[in-house]
C-alpha cells in the first residue's frame, strides 16, 4: 500500500531538482531581473503552469535556489569548528573543499555571487542569519588556536575573506581565467595547483 506514495514521492521530489537545476542555470546566465519564470520553465522541459504549482513566485524559487547554494557552502565552514583537530590540517581541508565547489558547482557560486555583488537585496538577511553564528563559531576556534600557541595572530575575518575570494573566484572568475590559460574550462590540474598556492600561502602565514 506504501508503494503508490513513495513512488509519486520520488517523482515529485525529481522534477523539483531538475526545476532548481535550471532555475541555477538560468539565474546565473541572466540574474534574478533578467530572468522570466518562463524560460527556466522552458530549461527544465516542462510548463511554466506546472512550475507554478512547486514555486509560486520567481522570488520563491530564487530564494529556494540561495539557500541551497548557502547551505553547501555552510557544510564547508563547518569543517573548521573542531577546536581538537589541527589546524594545518583544517586549514587544508576547507581550502579543498572550497576549491572542490567552485569546480563542481560554479553556475551555484554565480547565482550567489551575483546576489551578492548587487547587494544582496532578495537575500541580505537571510546570509546576516545563517552565516554570523557558524562565522563567529569559527573565530572563537581560531582564538583559542592562537591562545594555545598552535596558530601565529591573525585577523581571523579577513583570513576568512581572503580564502572565500581566492576560492570562489575559481568558478565567478572561471571565463576570465580560461581566456588567460588559453583553455575551457578550467581543469583538474588547474584546481590542483591552485589549491597547492593558496594552501602554501595561508599556512606560511598562521602556522
Amino acid at each position: 500500500m506504501d508503494r503508490a506514495p513513495d513512488k509519486l514521492t520520488r517523482s515529485r521530489d525529481a522534477l523539483q531538482a531538475r526545476i532548481m537545476q535550471a532555475a541555477v542555470e538560468v539565474f546565473a546566465e541572466s540574474g534574478y531581473a533578467g530572468t522570466a519564470l518562463a524560460s527556466i520553465a522552458e530549461r527544465a522541459g516542462l510548463s511554466k503552469q506546472n512550475l507554478l504549482y512547486y514555486f509560486p513566485t520567481k522570488q520563491i524559487l530564487y530564494e529556494k535556489v540561495l539557500d541551497q547554494v548557502l547551505d553547501q557552502w555552510l557544510d564547508r565552514m563547518n569543517i573548521l569548528a573542531d577546536p581538537e583537530q589541527d589546524p594545518a590540517t583544517l586549514l587544508r581541508n576547507y581550502i579543498r573543499a572550497k576549491l572542490r565547489f567552485s569546480r563542481e558547482q560554479p553556475q551555484a557560486s554565480r547565482v550567489y555571487a551575483m546576489e551578492v555583488i548587487s547587494g544582496a537585496p532578495v537575500y541580505a538577511e537571510t546570509m546576516r542569519n545563517k552565516i554570523l553564528p557558524l562565522l563567529q563559531k569559527d573565530i572563537a576556534v581560531f582564538e583559542a588556536w592562537m591562545a594555545a600557541g598552535k596558530i601565529a595572530a591573525v585577523n581571523t575575518t579577513h583570513l576568512l575573506f581572503a580564502i572565500w575570494a581566492m576560492t570562489q573566484s575559481y568558478a565567478d572568475f572561471a571565463s576570465q581565467m580560461s581566456l588567460v590559460l588559453g583553455h575551457s574550462p578550467l581543469d583538474e590540474n588547474d584546481f590542483t595547483e591552485a589549491e597547492t598556492m593558496i594552501v602554501e600561502m595561508v599556512l606560511s602565514r598562521v602556522c
